[in-house]
């Protein structure tokens, strides 16, 4: 019964967000209803499969507006600065052409899956890394790097501070 709860209070809250979203698209005024039915239809599909994922650990804790912020701040400040200086490292190896590719193996100790995710989805969108498989068992992450130095590097040396913003943010 609780799993219910959830589901329908998360899509609730999704149908909310589109209602918001798409106000003022209607043809005869705020919404048309062929807009309304397939929001409820997407809200209802989401509600029930994310409802469990808003809820997990006791509540709002992926909705809590600390968290939002944090995520700005991460994205405007660490990522962007990460991202622009991988842009600049992938261009010179190019133009230089001192690659040295390889897939390495690391740990970040990360506990929950959306804290997996959230720092495979910052790898990935770094110009010169991929993820390619995280271990559900130990957590370790397989990366392909663009420039290997060492076998086994630390999470630092592949992905800079992500790993602790991914704490901050997501656990």
């Amino acid at each position: 019964m609780r799993r219910l709860a959830e589901r329908t209070t998360t899509g609730v809250l999704v149908f909310a967000l589109y209602l918001l979203f798409s106000a003022f698209t209607g043809p005869w005024g705020v919404w048309a209803p062929d807009e309304l039915l397939a929001g409820g239809v997407l809200a209802l599909v989401v509600g029930w499969v994310a409802g469990p994922l808003v809820w997990e650990r006791g509540g709002w804790r992926l909705l809590s507006p600390q968290r939002w912020a944090l995520f700005l701040v991460y994205l405007v400040g660490p990522f962007l600065y990460a991202m622009a200086k991988a842009n600049l490292d992938v261009a010179w190896r190019v133009i230089t052409g001192r690659i040295q590719p390889g897939i390495v193996r690391f740990n970040p100790e990360l506990a929950t899956d959306f804290g997996r995710t959230f720092l495979a989805n910052s790898i990935t969108l770094t110009p010169g890394t991929l993820t390619l498989d995280v271990d559900d068992a130990t957590g370790d992450f397989f990366v392909h790097w663009i420039n290997v130095t060492d076998p086994s590097p630390s999470a630092d040396a592949v992905c800079g501070p992500f790993p602790a913003w991914a704490r901050r943010i997501a656990e």
